[in-house]
């Protein structure tokens, strides 16, 4: 034998034979009760979320649907088949479109005020100071209270003979006193105002848990290289809270979308329309449940709920899936991206 052959033949594994040990165990496939098991196990524990799912989402939906090609008055199975006229006198409708049309500016205004403000205070309550626990429960104590309690309250001092204009008129500052939820030209105003007031807390909370994921040693390193408290913010932590920036803007889009509690609470059944501050929600709610036509009310809901629905889709097409791209891992997700 050569010294060549000697050397393959060293660097060639060998099968070792074992004395007692039997043949190396070889993969097969699961027996097919092994998979109606597991089939069985996902079943039985899904099986309960899924009935809820369709039983109180998807049946409602459809059942919406239906009863809006009808002239219906609620009161036993709708038998006026109209079609579309529901949809098409919502559309001609002026009123309608002024509700979508507020519907708009509560979402855009509620991504232009709540979400500076929110990351403002969240950056001050993520320092060290004194009081800083306290700051945080009274911040987010407006999230947790009932919106019927809001809506009273704000309505009660918000009112003519109120109490915030008794307390101008007290403090010398009559000229200042407005009718605060009854003028068209400010009531937007009020709204937007009581709507900040209540869920700013909401948003300061996410910010806050965004912030904490931050890791340290990057605010470290930007400290050593001599950068500014505000350059560290704008370079450092924004772009790292953008994540959760984009969640709670979806959270905000969705919610001034279905927007009701407070609109009807504080403005009334009659006043919303007259106030500028009617809703979608308010829109169906008074036009279908109130007018006693329910088909109408269904055919709103049912647009309401595609409105939300498309802007949802769009949303997570082009904003969040930058997110879910990221979180994929895998040869799945690097094919993707």
């Amino acid at each position: 034998m050569t010294d060549t052959q000697a050397l393959q033949r060293t660097t060639v594994p060998e099968r070792i034979a074992v004395p007692g040990a039997g043949p190396a165990p070889v993969p097969g496939r699961r027996s097919p009760r092994a998979d109606w098991r597991k089939r069985g196990e996902i079943a039985l524990l899904s099986g309960p979320a899924l009935i809820m799912f369709v039983g109180f989402v998807i049946l409602p939906v459809a059942m919406a649907a239906f009863y809006g090609f009808f002239k219906w008055n609620g009161f036993g199975w709708p038998t006026e088949f109209i079609g579309l006229d529901n949809y098409r006198m919502m559309w001609e409708d002026d009123t309608f479109r002024q509700a979508v049309l507020h519907n708009g500016v509560i979402v855009v205004l509620s991504l232009l005020l709540q979400g500076p403000v929110a990351i403002l205070f969240a950056l001050l309550l993520n320092q060290r100071i004194r009081g800083r626990s306290v700051i945080r429960v009274l911040i987010f104590v407006p999230y947790v209270i009932s919106e019927v309690i809001v809506g009273i309250g704000w309505s009660l001092m918000l009112q003519d003979a109120g109490a915030l204009n008794s307390l101008l008129e007290k403090w010398g500052l009559g000229f200042l006193q407005q009718s605060w939820i009854a003028d068209p030209s400010i009531a937007m105003g009020s709204l937007m105002i009581i709507i900040t007031w209540k869920y700013l807390g909401f948003a300061v909370i996410l910010m806050l848990a965004g912030m904490q994921s931050i890791p340290e040693e990057l605010y470290e390193a930007a400290a050593i290289d001599g950068a500014g408290f505000w350059k560290i913010q704008w370079s450092i932590t924004v772009p790292l809270l953008g994540p959760t920036i984009r969640i709670w803007a979806f959270l905000s889009i969705i919610g001034s979308l279905q927007l009701f509690d407070l609109v009807n609470i504080i403005w009334g059944q009659y006043i919303a329309a007259t106030a500028g501050t009617s809703t979608m929600a308010t829109y169906m709610y008074q036009n279908g449940h109130l007018a006693g036509s329910y088909g109408y009310g269904n055919a709103v809901a049912v647009m309401l709920f595609l409105i939300t629905l498309i802007v949802a889709l769009v949303y997570q097409r082009f904003v969040l899936r930058r997110d879910t791209d990221g979180a994929l891992t895998g040869e799945g997700g690097r094919r993707r991206k």
